[in-house]
């Protein structure tokens, strides 16, 4: 896990006070909880960067680290090992030795949110931690975005407008700066639920993102 290190990432921020209410009041509810803004996962010269939304309270926010402990982790993690980018299938907690092989995982927003829903202000207001990320990423980064809210993360992030890329699963674009965008549906409970995304699909999106950093 990354160290607090200033803009890249900040342990103690306190910018979105409902954040910071939701997370002590975790805390009061869940003592041996995380519960504080979540690190990057990952090589932060990773040339795979994926994006999620924000820490699930009984997951990335227990745990301390992003996708550890919860449903989405499951599949993601697996899908990882498969392709190459970890070396284990699995993520159970933050000290169980799983590494992340050239890949990286964020989230747009670092705190949990109440019932998983970040307000648009905090969304933009954490966006300057991501901006900080990419900024060190190397310039052929390809960023994998885990539903629109990532894809929008990453496009503000970069300068670019919104407008001009268009959110779909499995959608490409390389990006004036050099960067490819993946997008892939949110690997969550709902989605993989209800079947709007099967593993098969969702392995598709890492299949072609293992093409491209590999070129």
């Amino acid at each position: 896990m990354w160290p607090s290190d200033g803009v890249v990432f900040d342990r103690t921020c306190t910018d979105c006070p409902r954040l910071v209410a939701f997370l002590e009041e975790g805390r009061k509810q869940h003592p041996d909880y995380y519960c504080a803004p979540v690190a990057p996962f990952g090589d932060r010269r990773a040339r795979l960067i994926i994006v999620g939304l924000a820490p699930g309270f009984h997951g990335a926010n227990a745990t301390g680290r992003p996708f550890t402990g919860d449903y989405a982790g499951e599949l993601l993690y697996k899908t990882l090992y498969k392709y190459g980018f970890a070396n284990k299938p699995e993520s159970v907690h933050r000290n169980d030795g799983l590494k992340l092989l050239g890949a990286r995982i964020t989230n747009s927003v670092k705190c949990v949110p109440p019932d998983n829903k970040p307000l648009p202000i905090e969304i933009t207001t954490c966006n300057r931690y991501l901006q900080a990320e990419l900024a060190i990423a190397p310039k052929n980064a390809v960023l994998l975005a885990l539903g629109s809210i990532g894809h929008n993360a990453c496009l503000r992030a970069l300068g670019l407008k919104v407008g001009e890329y268009k959110f779909g699963h499995a959608a490409e674009f390389k990006l004036p700066g050099g960067q490819t965008l993946i997008d892939s549906y949110h690997c969550s409970r709902y989605n993989t639920n209800t079947r709007r995304l099967t593993e098969e699909m969702f392995e598709a999106v890492f299949a072609r993102a293992r093409k491209l950093v590999s070129q």
